[in-house]
């Protein structure tokens, strides 16, 4: 059977052969990726920490850290430094595998009518989740202060938690994870949907765990919005859908953010 022939039922183009995971490796790839995110953070903040900060260039690591994580300047450019490590790394695990990178990842354009519907629906997310916030009396936010406070450019902080962040967020997490995890159910015995459920449920959890600069409140909100963003990839059958809802998403917080904190 031919390798490139797709998987109509859902329209996410991955094989019908064999998975580039074993159950075993999608969960050791599952705990390697969410230990290399928060290794990728403190890599970035090492490298900036060093790159930024004059008072820590003969610090311990203790120092660049404490000092780092709390600069904007610094969480930027980390950020940014971790988008790439974490990119990277996502690529060549699939190459290594022996999988196509733009069709594990589900890199290709989606649908404007999709597109729409979605961006709807994430609307229809926002102003409820506003609404409770309010009524809540929460700051989900309250983290950002001392970044917005610190960082020498606000817009660098905007491009890195509002452009970058989403991309290997979704890279990770709608990408090669759900992926990887979708693909260990999509024998002849399960429905057609239900790798799609199981990996949408277990990246949507994994996700907002990872949020821990957030409370409870916020992390239940995190879910409802990671499981959007998995209906997004499987209506469009594309990663870049997710993506560009991320975008919105923390582009109107951090809006938001700013016009309340001039």
């Amino acid at each position: 059977m031919p390798n490139n022939l797709a998987e109509p039922s859902d329209g996410e183009g991955l094989l019908h052969c064999a998975p580039l995971f074993s159950r075993l490796g999608a969960f050791v790839l599952t705990v390697g990726m969410v230990l290399a995110f928060f290794i990728s953070q403190l890599v970035g903040v090492y490298i900036a920490g060093k790159l930024v900060l004059p008072a820590t260039q003969h610090g311990s690591m203790a120092d660049i850290f404490f000092f780092g994580s709390n600069d904007g300047t610094v969480v930027s450019i980390s950020i940014v430094i971790g988008c790439i490590l974490l990119v990277v790394t996502s690529i060549v695990i699939i190459r290594l595998r022996g999988g196509k990178v733009r069709q594990y990842l589900a890199l290709k354009p989606f649908s404007f009518t999709v597109g729409m519907g979605m961006l709807g629906l994430l609307l229809i997310f926002m102003i409820v989740s506003q609404a409770l916030t309010y009524m809540l009396d929460m700051t989900p936010l309250v983290f950002v202060d001392p970044l917005y406070q610190s960082v020498s450019s606000v817009w660098l902080l905007v491009f890195a938690m509002v452009v970058v962040a989403p991309i290997y967020e979704e890279v990770v997490f709608r990408g090669i994870l759900w992926s990887a995890i979708k693909e260990q159910f999509t024998a002849p015995s399960y429905s057609v949907h239900h790798g799609a459920i199981v990996a949408s449920i277990v990246t949507s959890l994994i996700f907002a765990t990872i949020h821990v600069q957030y409370g409870i409140y916020e992390i239940s909100t995190i879910v409802v919005l990671a499981l959007i963003f998995c209906y997004a990839r499987i209506k469009s059958g594309s990663l870049l859908l997710p993506i560009v809802l991320h975008i919105v998403n923390n582009g109107a917080a951090m809006w938001q953010y700013i016009v309340q904190a001039a």
